[in-house]
């Protein structure tokens, strides 16, 4: 684990402004691609197997993502208080702050596993996938449910280091993990023959090993501070309530992505493996643009623990154009590739039809994803939670009614699928456009080790 820097921060302006964001960005951005590699690889793999196995992970990853991302306040919620205490000199009662949420981390994964375990059939069943397609998705999602636990350790250990501003142990760690889930998957699907079951263990055992990596680094840490390792109950309890209001923002995310999913469900069997594989790509590009987003979170919390807007103010602004110029660059390269993609998903002609038009929508979004996912970065880490989970929210509503035209008007097939990510891209626009509004006002701009 890098050592805190004791330098203040650099002055707005200064080339040392922005190689301190690419300090933090460069390596959170390669972390953040390693980790969506992880679907990719499982995409790819049971891809080979057939459509109803595709469309069976899609199905499965949609709950999976979902109840893991429902906690990723873990992360972010974590990077947000240890780096205001960091800002304001309080090394040890940082780290204590980070292991008071991996604790909870583990509280959580326990039972968010067991409840996955039990529900299956009618999480499952509440998409109305096909019969075949069901099946596989029961079948890796029950084997994914173990995996929980170890995938929030992993995030409240990541969310901890980046608030340390650390983010190249969560690099090294992430490209290790890919590498030995792509291994095990590959090897226990078509060489053992576990099927989509042999993907989902090869995620829980790399998962599990990352987990116990990260968290010797922060136990280490957390020694040479003298911070307490135990759980401490106060502690648990502030961040399991500090976290509420990022759990709000995040359900509200989820839902728009559960209700995309259930849209292209009843589209059909074909149309609903092309959008597991065009979502699953859609991540993998918000994992990358979201490498902003995570030095907005680790230098925005820092910046107002020490008590300097000004710093605050400046990398925001120099973070968001970035993030416009890194999404035109992705889009361009997926647009580039849309016809080329899908031959690395699926053997089906009409998959790959639809799949090529979905990426072109996907690629026209990735500018105006850049502005909003750095901008939601900033606002985490200065901890304006409640004021995200209001917006998020109303971003949901404003979503919902396009769908519904959607269904009044009746598309199906491929043509459905492209005004589906029309829609969801129209959500992404109104998205940027609230938190630009926040962003230009003085509200969130609280300083102190304590917002």
């Amino acid at each position: 684990m890098t050592e805190p820097s004791p330098d203040p921060a650099p002055v707005p302006g200064d080339p040392g402004h922005r190689r301190e964001i690419l300090r933090l960005a460069v390596p959170a951005f390669l972390a953040l691609v390693a980790e969506p590699l992880f679907l990719l690889a499982d995409s790819a793999i049971v891809g080979h197997l057939g459509t109803a196995p595709l469309a069976g992970l899609g199905v499965a990853s949609a709950v999976l993502l979902t109840a893991v991302n429902l906690f990723v306040f873990l992360a972010y919620g974590t990077t947000a208080v240890v780096a205001r205490r960091l800002g304001a000199a309080d090394h040890r009662g940082a780290l204590a702050a980070g292991i008071d949420g991996t604790w909870l981390a583990v509280l959580l994964g326990v039972a968010a596993a067991a409840f996955l375990a039990l529900a299956t059939p009618w999480l499952v069943a509440a998409f109305g996938a096909s019969p075949d397609a069901a099946a596989e998705a029961s079948s890796y999602l029950r084997v994914s449910a173990l995996g929980v636990p170890p995938m929030l350790v992993v995030l409240a250990t990541t969310g901890v280091l980046r608030g340390l501003q650390d983010t190249r142990t969560p690099l090294v760690v992430s490209v290790a993990g890919f590498t030995a889930n792509a291994l095990l998957s590959l090897l226990l699907v078509h060489v053992v023959g576990l099927g989509i079951a042999g993907a989902a263990w090869g995620t829980v055992i790399a998962q599990t090993a990352m987990a116990a990596a990260l968290g010797t680094v922060l136990v280490r840490g957390a020694r040479r501070e003298s911070a307490p390792m135990t759980p401490h109950p106060a502690g648990v309890l502030r961040a399991a309530a500090d976290g509420v209001p990022l759990l709000v923002r995040t359900l509200s995310l989820r839902a728009v992505l559960l209700v995309t999913t259930w849209y292209a469900a009843g589209l059909g069997e074909a149309e609903l493996a092309a959008h597991q594989v065009a979502m699953t790509v859609w991540t993998s590009l918000t994992f990358a643009l979201d490498a902003l987003a995570i030095a907005g979170q680790a230098l925005t919390g820092k910046s107002l623990g020490a008590g300097d807007r000004a710093a605050t103010r400046e990398a925001t602004s120099t973070m968001v154009r970035w993030g416009v110029w890194f999404g035109a660059a992705l889009g361009v390269l997926v647009a580039a590739g849309h016809q080329l993609i899908p031959l690395g998903f699926s053997a089906d002609p009409q998959v790959r039809a639809a799949l090529a038009a979905a990426l072109l929508v996907v690629a026209v979004g990735q500018p105006v994803s850049g502005i909003a996912f750095v901008l939601d970065g900033v606002l985490i880490g200065a901890g304006d939670a409640r004021w995200l989970a209001v917006a998020q929210t109303l971003f949901l509503l404003a979503y919902l009614p396009m769908v519904g035209l959607l269904l009044l008007v009746g598309l199906d097939g491929v043509t459905g699928l492209v005004w589906l990510w029309v829609a969801f891209t129209a959500f992404m626009v109104v998205r940027a456009l609230g938190l630009q509004l926040r962003a230009r006002s003085e509200r969130w701009m609280v300083t102190g080790a304590v917002r």
